[in-house]
């Protein structure tokens, strides 16, 4: 498990805020059609659930990104105090939504942001104490870091400012930022989250009982 640090170039800046990137834009395509966003969990939409833990984890501002069913999602979800952004290229996949949330928080130029968590709509096992673990991270001197399983890298994943450019450019298909953390996985801090946190995603039918 690698546990330095580094940046892409010059002197890093002293860490700010973290800004929360969820990534909301999907179809549900294996799901039968049904947009993960809108899925109940808890007793309401799985997408409120999550940028809930965005900010419980300390992330602010929390940008969501939309793409399947996304005049639905703003009509039967609060969102309050969420930056949403529209992604119509989503069924290209999670890499366009990456890009898209990267583009309008660096468009944004938001005051005092160093750093960036990405987190997937899909994973209701992955909670607050996550999120903050990779934001101490951050806190300490990461510059890339990941949450890992037993050892595997997984999400959530944080970038800091200077890696944004670099992460866009690579993001494509459904492959989000696996080629750019592979790129620089000398530099990736990962943050053990298993003891806290399942990870287990729902694409399918069979991961429904995730929600229960």
């Amino acid at each position: 498990m690698t546990r330095t640090t580094g940046t892409t170039q010059g002197e890093p800046a002293a860490p700010g805020k973290v800004a929360g990137l969820l990534l909301a834009a999907g179809g549900g395509r294996r799901l039968g059609g049904r947009p993960k966003a809108l899925l109940e969990f808890r007793g309401r939409p799985l997408i409120e659930h999550t940028t809930h833990v965005l900010r419980e984890g300390g992330c602010a501002p929390r940008y969501v990104v939309l793409g399947a069913a996304s005049a639905q999602v703003r009509a039967r979800t609060g969102l309050r105090g969420c930056v949403l952004v529209d992604n119509p290229d989503w069924p290209g996949g999670m890499g366009s939504s990456l890009r898209a949330g990267l583009a309008e928080l660096a468009s944004r130029e938001a005051a005092g942001v160093s750093a960036v968590l990405v987190t997937l709509v899909d994973q209701p096992g992955v909670g607050a104490e996550a999120v903050a673990r990779l934001l101490a991270a951050h806190r300490a001197g990461a510059r890339l870091a990941a949450a890992s399983y037993g050892g595997e890298r997984g999400h959530p994943v944080l970038f800091a400012r200077e890696h944004w450019e670099g992460v866009a450019r690579s993001a494509g298909g459904d492959r989000g930022a696996r080629a750019y953390l592979r790129e620089h996985a000398a530099a990736v801090t990962l943050v053990e989250c298993a003891d806290i946190a399942d990870p287990a995603d729902i694409d399918t039918p069979d991961d429904l009982p995730l929600l229960d």
